[in-house]
């Protein structure tokens, strides 16, 4: 078979299964990137190791659907700038930096006692404690998104947190790097320039969606090209995304969600969350969804790896907990509310697996503690949305607890 229909098999395979799952889910009671994620398990070497059978045989398909996945996390967080007002997300701004620092330093911190434990050197320690701080902004984003709470106080606290996570994570990693694997020693030049780059992408970044995008979306809207409007959207989310990481030392889906942003003001927004979505949902945030699952496998894990693994679990738990608890009231954050942040901060995703792929190429982490992080990532793909539905449940009036027990 040509390497271009086994690549045209895979993909109608995973979107089509990728959707089947999130039907079963959502029937349920369940929000749909819970049935995805398990049916990229099911399909990936866990259990059916479906891109290893021998019908496939190009040894790039693999490859290809990491990056489709990739563009569909980028998506993602598009589309999630694109349902946030940015005056909500400035509002928020202080408790989510208090809650986004406190979590994260809490995660590294006692990830790094835990790795201790396991008898890892200092170094190794570190950089678990590290790799498993950052959270998904995509996954929290999407289940906000299917509880439509995305707007909420919460919401928006929330998806500010978790780009500060995120930012800190890519700053974190980019100063490990610097330290332990440079050929000279970091010094306080080098870390002043990575920080004077991020601040200086996101004044210039913001300044141009501020006052140019949505302008250059109604010009585009008006050209007589096939939609013309999408296309410009793709090119700029793409561009973003692409400038975030290249110029700005940022994670791509940060540039992403800046671009969402900005073209919600927009008069078109509606016009452009329509089409855009389309695509995004239909094609590639399936298959990111399904390739987190098709990175773990359950078989490689040692016992060691599964006490590391049960023992990170915790340590994201709790420190998310904390950081949120912290970090919320501080902010005047209800208890309540702390409470949804700290458990929409659990998710580990794209940033964590970054992360992990550069420890594991540079010999920084072994493949059992790899395997450990990807199944972390599941696990908190997977808890977490029903987490967030039972914690955003409305609670029944009493009016309605004494009508529902007059009529049992």
């Amino acid at each position: 078979m040509l390497p271009f229909l086994q690549l045209i098999l895979i993909i109608l395979v995973i979107i089509a299964v990728a959707k089947a799952g999130g039907y079963i889910s959502t029937r349920l009671g369940q929000p749909a990137v819970v049935g995805e994620v398990l049916a990229g398990l099911i399909l990936g070497p866990t259990a059916l190791n479906f891109l290893n059978w021998p019908i496939f045989t190009n040894e790039n398909l693999s490859e290809t659907i990491v990056w489709m996945g990739e563009l569909g996390v980028i998506m993602l967080m598009f589309i999630a700038g694109l349902e946030l007002h940015l005056d909500d997300l400035v509002k928020s701004g202080k408790t989510s930096l208090y809650i986004g620092v406190f979590g994260f330093f809490l995660t590294i911190g006692m990830g790094f006692l835990l790795a201790s434990g396991f008898k890892y050197e200092s170094p190794e320690a570190l950089f678990i404690g590290l790799v498993i701080a950052p959270t998904s902004i995509g996954i929290s984003a999407q289940t906000l998104m299917e509880l439509d709470v995305l707007r909420s106080k919460v919401g928006t606290t929330l998806l500010g947190a978790a780009a500060i996570d995120d930012t800190l994570g890519v700053l974190g990693l980019t100063l490990f790097t610097a330290l332990f694997l440079g050929s000279a020693a970091i010094d306080s030049t080098s870390i002043l320039f990575i920080l004077l780059k991020m601040v200086a992408y996101v004044i210039v970044a913001s300044a141009f969606g501020f006052w140019v995008l949505p302008k250059l979306a109604l010009i585009t809207d008006k050209l007589p090209v096939s939609q013309g409007l999408i296309s410009f959207t793709f090119v700029i989310v793409l561009f973003y995304a692409w400038s975030a990481e290249v110029l700005g030392s940022m994670a791509a889906i940060l540039g992403a969600f800046l671009a969402g942003l900005f073209l919600a003001r927009s008069s078109l927004k509606d016009k452009i969350e329509t089409g855009f979505s389309t695509i995004a949902y239909g094609i590639f945030v399936p298959v990111f969804f399904i390739n987190v699952g098709l990175a773990a496998n359950l078989r490689q894990i040692t016992t060691q790896g599964l006490l590391l693994l049960a023992g990170m679990i915790v340590v994201v738990l709790l420190s998310k907990l904390l950081g949120a608890g912290i970090g919320g009231r501080l902010g005047g954050m209800s208890n309540r509310e702390s409470l949804q942040l700290g458990f929409g901060m659990i998710p580990r995703g794209e940033v964590v697996l970054i992360i992990a792929g550069v420890g594991i190429a540079e010999g920084l982490i072994d493949t059992n503690v790899f395997s450990s992080i990807v199944v972390l990532v599941v696990a908190t793909t997977l808890i977490t949305p029903p987490i967030l539905q039972a914690a955003f449940a409305k609670p029944k009036s009493e009016k309605e607890e004494f009508e529902a027990e007059s009529g049992s």
